[in-house]
């Protein structure tokens, strides 16, 4: 899974542009790169991985019984990894254990680690910059951190990759929206396509990729209106962004992250389910898990509908937007 930025994006560059991964690095000594990251990310998850450890020290160091196997279902169910991924994971544990193939407290701690690991590594973990130019649409409900996120990933797009990127703002019934994200243009420092307030968000979304297109830029990132996923207009009135995107670049847009705020809990999954139903959802920026005691969605989202979780917020600053890394994640969630 993509540990930083140069292992998240593919961009054919011959060089792979290892002085970003060196700054990243360089950054960790200080506590704002990946290493540093992973420590906040621990810190953010410590509730979660409290009331997970010391059930899975209660259980999987003693005896092994029907109780030990249900115990640990609810406390992984609690931590809302879901049910269904709930099930699946004990009970290849439970098998393992049963049949000799993992013997141990350690070890068992260690092995569902790398279960919780492996329901994470779903589908494509990456997102391909090779077009001329990258479309990304930004979908998800209102409040999520969807034009925050948006504004993060330009800069690090021309931070780490040197890639130039324009922003479309397609969310236009929303006055604030378009501040919001014009702040964000120039704190990333590039441009934006706005259009009048009110004004139909296909055709800023059109003008957006024409004008990305004419201009040379590397990446066009288009914001859409939040919405409610039980809005059925507004959600047919997405898939129609898309398909005006597609009329002025056929294979466009290129990826569409849906951005789930994970103290919604389990909510978060019936929003990606029908938000994948009205547009194709290839990734998940999972934000706000600074804020919530419960971190296991990330695993549930991935094991329940196999759509792999890209990016993932654990506060405002800049650095606070990072690559998802499924084994990280997963050993921050249950490792004491």
């Amino acid at each position: 899974m993509a540990r930083d930025w140069n292992d998240l994006f593919i961009t054919g560059d011959p060089d792979g542009r290892p002085a970003a991964a060196a700054r990243d690095e360089e950054d960790a000594e200080g506590g704002s790169g990946r290493r540093g990251f992973f420590r906040r990310l621990r810190e953010n998850l410590s509730k979660t991985r409290e009331a997970l450890t010391s059930e899975i020290q209660a259980t999987l160091f003693d005896t092994l019984d029907e109780e030990t196997w249900e115990r640990l279902e609810e406390a992984l169910i609690m931590a809302d990894v879901g049910a269904r991924t709930t099930a699946g994971v004990v009970g290849q544990l439970e098998q393992e254990a049963t049949s000799g193939q993992v013997e141990g407290g350690p070890a068992l701690q260690e092995r569902l680690i790398e279960l919780l690991a492996g329901i994470a590594k779903t589908g494509t973990d990456t997102i391909d910059l090779r077009h001329e130019p990258t479309v990304i649409m930004a979908v998800g409900v209102n409040g999520t951190g969807k034009t925050t996120t948006i504004g993060k990933l330009a800069w690090h797009l021309q931070r780490e990759l040197g890639k130039t990127v324009l922003l479309g703002a397609a969310d236009t019934f929303r006055a604030a929206a378009v501040e919001q994200l014009t702040r964000w243009a120039e704190r990333a420092g590039c441009d934006i396509v706005t259009g009048p307030e009110g004004s139909d968000p296909g055709a800023v979304a059109f003008d957006a990729v024409a004008q990305g297109r004419e201009r040379g830029v590397d990446v066009v990132i288009i914001d859409t209106a939040g919405r409610l996923h039980n809005q059925e207009d507004l959600m047919n009135e997405l898939a129609k962004v898309r398909r005006v995107i597609g009329k002025q670049m056929p294979d466009a847009p290129h990826e569409t992250l849906l951005t789930i705020d994970s103290t919604t809990g389990q909510n978060g999954v019936r929003q990606a389910k029908l938000f994948s139903e009205a547009v194709p959802v290839d990734g998940i920026v999972l934000t706000k898990l600074d804020g919530t005691a419960k971190g296991g969605i990330a695993l549930a989202i991935a094991g329940e509908l196999q759509i792999p979780v890209k990016l993932i917020g654990i506060g405002e600053t800049l650095e606070d937007l990072r690559p998802f890394d499924a084994d990280d994640f997963a050993r921050a969630l249950v490792a004491p």
